[in-house]
């Protein structure tokens, strides 16, 4: 099994920890807790950054809600997701790292 994990990892389709062969993420889902939740099948799920947030609303064909804090401001937000849709049009979503970067440190970014 772990042989199989290894081989995704490599590929890019999860991500293991680091120090312990455990995976970490299977985008866009995440298995450690972050300031990204998500409300979604009556139940919470973590992502790695407010995309991917968004992103399990989308792989699980959901409406959901996410929640986090502004990491400018530290102060909370919600957006609803309903129909595809967020209920919201006042955010921004600013990625620090370029794509072609991003797996360089993926947990970073």
């Amino acid at each position: 099994m772990l042989a199989g994990w290894r081989l995704l990892h490599d590929a890019h389709a999860l991500v293991l920890d680091a120090d312990s062969d455990v995976i970490r993420m299977a985008h866009p889902f995440l298995a450690v807790p972050t300031a990204y939740r998500v409300l979604a099948q009556e139940r919470w799920w973590f992502a790695n950054c407010a995309w991917d947030a968004f992103g399990i609303c989308a792989a699980l064909g959901v409406d959901g809600r996410v929640e986090s804090v502004c990491p400018d401001c530290d102060e909370p937000y919600t957006v609803e997701v309903r129909d595809r849709r967020i209920d919201r049009q006042d955010l921004l979503f600013h990625v620090l790292v370029p794509a072609a970067q991003w797996w360089d440190d993926i947990v970073f970014t």
